[in-house]
Order: structure tokens, then sequence, then C-alpha cells
């Protein structure tokens, strides 16, 4: 899915010197390296704020994200030195998942240096570039007598913020000084920033004159939309401020490439009576509603856990069974794949409570195919579900079978269920993923498959990773059950997976955002309103060490890695 990401900072440390004014920060943001011979990439740099220690940077930077991925983000911030090299004013990073699933989007952190950064992430909409050439005439002075306005340009999209609609800026030009009848160089902007590729939508026009202080001075502003500019080429608008005229502001130029419109997309769609079940939209899709806007609107991803306790496990105290625990504190197969994949759906649980079920073991000489491990009803977080894990082995439980887990599924189904009609109730959304471990194929394939479709109407995925070198060829019947239908289900082979977690979590996990917008859709159950946050109502983080990254400025504006940049850790750990 395309994402932006937004920057914005408070209170940095002035490093300017003495006598020598305030800093003029920028951000330069850098794609940490987290895969297997994966490089770091520099993603892009903000705009210079001139003069201001508390810079909210316009410039948004793109992203493709794909869920279950890491995706970790260095920002950098510096102050522009004309003549020598940028100051350093402190870093931090962010997981851009993690900030993806925060309330609001957004995260923020201490910095070492002084200050606090703040990165929002937001879906990008649409495609497509706008180049608009514009310039103004007869601009009314705003500086007094001798002395010129030094003008540049804003452009700002309208959204739903807290307190209702507002403008948000998205561009802004060079300065012109001393000329009440500048001409700009053409700005060239992403539609999906400035207006989700709608060409109708609202975008308002400022024209003001810099101030050394920040403290710029509007000199007049308009609203129009892409599509006016397009009819108004070769013409001109009326700048106002209070309501009286300001001055003329000349549109010369009006180009728009790269936009895939509704017409075109539409043009492509094939036009029959599809099944009353069928749906299958795109997540990542420019048009339509999307995982990301469902998780701005607060959905809810809770998550159920449920683990193989039959006994072609092994015996779990003989060495080299898949539940020996490891001398020295390592961990089992079960227990890493639990870690790499609650640790990314972690990120978008608020209440990070998780039910561990165990299936496949006798109580009182009863096999038991749906059973609760752990000592409470919901374990506390992804250390609560290892340590639930191991309390079960000290509940009397006898290993047995046979690999039944169509009554850990209804359980699942009925919970995710119930989860949603509550939050529904409450004006809130909520889906579940229930996770299955399991160390062999099951033993009555038709049968779950058949609670599969049952329950293909639950706001609910099922993701099964197979532990062990067992033969999973028969799982095949998951994408069977699925084929042509609602597809809720994946398998996935832990071995193949077994020296990299970042695989396994992507593999495992890449289907979830389609079935989550899948289920709402056919449902009529469109997203929320995106939760929007207060600087004030995000938890500051603590500050951390300095990231390891070295950049290479050059004269011609380039930035790349010199060094560093590298947090990939293989496998899944001890």
């Amino acid at each position: 899915m395309k994402l932006e990401i937004s920057l914005h900072a408070s209170k940095l440390n002035n490093v300017a010197g003495a006598f020598k004014g305030t800093s003029d920060p920028y951000a330069v943001i850098t794609h940490i390296a987290t895969t297997p011979g994966s490089k770091p990439n520099v993603l892009g740099k903000t705009e210079i704020v001139k003069n201001s220690v508390s810079p909210n940077w316009v410039k948004v930077i793109e992203v493709e994200y794909e869920f279950g991925t890491p995706f970790k983000v260095a920002v950098q911030i510096y102050d522009e030195v004309r003549k020598g090299e940028n100051k350093s004013m402190g870093s931090a990073t962010f997981d851009i998942g993690e900030v993806l699933g925060a309330r609001g989007n957004s995260k923020a952190r201490k910095l070492k240096q002084g200050g606090t950064i703040f990165c929002h992430v937001a879906k990008a909409q649409g495609s497509g570039l706008l180049r608009l050439g514009l310039s103004a005439t007869k601009l009314t002075n705003t500086e007094g007598f001798m002395r010129k306005s030094d003008p540049f340009f804003e452009l700002s999209n309208k959204r739903d913020g807290a307190g209702g609609l507002t403008w948000d800026n998205v561009h802004r030009s060079e300065v012109v000084k001393d000329n009440l009848s500048p001409k700009w160089k053409d700005a060239i902007v992403s539609l999906s920033v400035l207006n989700q590729a709608d060409l109708s939508k609202p975008v308002l026009i400022s024209v003001f004159d810099n101030e050394s202080d920040g403290n710029h001075v509007l000199m007049g502003s308009v609203e129009t939309s892409v599509k006016a500019l397009q009819g108004l080429e070769g013409s001109t608008l009326t700048l106002k401020k209070k309501g009286k005229s300001t001055g003329t502001l000349n549109v010369q130029k009006v180009e728009v490439a790269g936009l895939e419109t509704v017409t075109a997309k539409m043009a492509n769609v094939s036009v029959s009576t599809p099944s009353s079940s069928t749906f299958v939209p795109s997540a990542s899709s420019g048009g339509g509603s999307s995982f990301a806007d469902y998780i701005a609107g607060g959905c809810e991803l809770n998550v159920g856990v449920a683990i193989d306790f039959t006994g072609s496990n092994g015996d779990p105290r003989q060495a080299g069974t898949l539940h020996h625990l490891p001398p020295g504190g390592g961990f089992t197969d079960y227990e890493k794949a639990i870690k790499a994949i609650v640790g990314v759906l972690a990120k978008y649980d608020v209440d990070q409570k998780y039910p561990v079920w165990g299936f496949g073991a006798k109580y009182g000489g009863v096999v038991r195919h749906c059973f609760q491990c752990g000592s409470s009803e919901e374990a506390n977080g992804v250390q609560g579900i290892l340590d639930a894990y191991r309390q079960t082995f000290k509940s009397g439980l006898i290993m047995s079978g046979p690999t039944v887990f169509t009554e850990v599924l209804q359980t699942a189904a009925a919970k995710a269920t119930s989860a949603q009609e509550a939050a529904r109730a409450q004006g809130k959304q909520a889906y579940t993923v229930l996770l299955i471990l399991t160390d062999g194929s099951v033993t009555d394939p038709a049968a779950t498959a058949q609670i599969l479709k049952q329950i293909r109407n639950a706001p609910l995925s099922v993701v099964i990773v197979g532990v062990g070198s067992a033969d999973f060829s028969s799982m095949q019947f998951l994408d069977d059950a699925s084929s042509g239908d609602i597809d809720i289900a994946q398998f996935v082979s832990f071995n193949q997976h077994s020296s990299n977690s970042v695989a396994l979590s992507s593999e495992t996990l890449h289907e979830i955002p389609d079935q989550l917008v899948g289920y709402f859709q056919r449902n009529g159950i469109q997203p929320l309103a995106s939760v929007v946050r207060g600087d004030d109502e995000i938890v500051v983080e603590a500050a951390e060490e300095e990231i390891d990254l070295t950049l290479d400025f050059s004269d011609d504006g380039e930035i790349v890695v010199a060094a560093g940049g590298d947090d990939f850790a293989s496998g899944f750990g001890s």
C-alpha cells in the first residue's frame, strides 16, 4: 500500500550559534535496511524552514508499505548552513507499521539533542503529478515605505481535523525577493498529496510575504481546484485578504500527467453479474476504501493464538522434540513463530490482550480440542502468550490426538463476531486474526474446509503455520476451500522461513489487508472518519541513542547513505 510520511518538530535545540539567529531546520528520511541483502536508501528530504525551532514541514514523503514486512525509517534533522557543513539537530527512528497502528497514525519521540519529533502516516491516494506555473501582478505591499515584500506561495488541501475542516499545507514555493509582481518556478506536486487525485477537490493558494523570523505575513489567498485551474490556464485569479482585493494571480501553466482517472479504471472493469458472496478488493489500489483507511478510522485488530499439543509433537522432556525448551534460555519453533507474527500484529492491538487456546491434549482422560492456555482468559502482550504456552506443560495435560482445530475455528469466529458487534454498538470497528500453530496436517480436511466455509462471513482471518518437518501437502485444501469464494485462510510452513523472521511474518500476513477490507465492504461498512490527535494527546517516547547512519551530501543536492543504516538481525534470536 502507498503511504505518505509527514513530519513536524517542536522545541528543537537552536544550533545556529551565538549571534547567528535561529536554526533553519530540514529533515532527511532514510529507509533502514531490515531484510537480508537489502541496503539503506534515502527516501527524501523536507523543505528548509527558516528561523524556526518548531518546524512544520510541508513536504511529505511517499513510500510503499507491505503489511507484515518491517519498514523502519531514520529521521535526521539538520540546520542548513549556507557556508559550511550543515549541523545535526538530532535523529530518531520510527517503525512505519507502529506509526500506522498508533491511534491517529502518529507517534512522537524525544531527541537526545533536545526537542521532540512527530511522525504521521496516511494513505496516499490516486496517482499523477501537477505542474503548476504561477506568477502574480501588483501585489499589495506589506513591508511599508521604501521596502518591498518577498512573496512566496503555498498550496493547501482541505481535510477533516479534530476541530472540523482545516487547510493543510502541501507545497511551498521559493521566495522571490523585493518583488510585487513575482514569477515563481513551476511547482511540481503529487496529486495524491494535493487532492487524493480528485481534480474537483478544493485547493487553497495563499501568497505570503517572507519574514526572517518565520512569522510570514499573508498577502492574499484564493480557493480553487485543479479542475478549475485547468480551465483558467492563461487567465487570472483575484487574491483577497479580509474580503479586499490584494493582487492578481496569473495561471500560466497547468499540466496534469500520469493521472489514472475513474473513467479509465472503469473502462478496465469487466461488467458481469458477480456471485453475491464474492468480493476481491485490493487494499493497495488507488481507488476505494483500503486497509489504511480502516486503520486510520480506529479499526482495532484483535489476535487469538491456538497451539497444537498433540502427541505427534513428541515428549517435551526429550531433546529434539518440537515442544522441548532449548537449554540456556532458547525458544521453540512455536515460540519463534509467535514472536515473529504476533509481534507484527501487536502494533495494531491497543489493549495487548490475547486469548491463547490449545488443542489435541487430554485432561481427565478426555481429549480436548479447544482449551485455555495459562491461568488467565487472556494473556498480556507477546510475553504473556509465551508464558501461557509454557504454563500449559505444568497443567497436567497428556499430549494426545487427533489434530482437530474445527472447535478452535468456531470459538475464534464467535469471539470475533461478538467483538465487532460490541465495537459497532459503540461506533467503532474490530477485526480478528487467528494464528494456529500445528505440527501436522488436520485429521479431517473435509470437515475443516466445511467449518471454514461456515465462518467465512465472520470478521476473521485465519493464518496457519506448520511447525516441524511433517508433510503438509494435504493442507492444500485451504486453497481449494477458498477457490472462487471468500478467502479467509492462509497456510505457511515454518521450516521454509526458519532462518528469517521477516520472511515468515511477511508471507503469513500479506493477505490480511485485503481480507479485512473484503469483510467490511461485503457488509456495507465503510471506514470511520480518520482519528485526529493533537500533539498534547500523543505519548512522547523517550530519546534513543543517535542512529549509526552517515549521509553524504553532494553539491548538486543529492543525498546518499555513506555508512550504517543496517538494522537487520538474522533469524529469530536465541
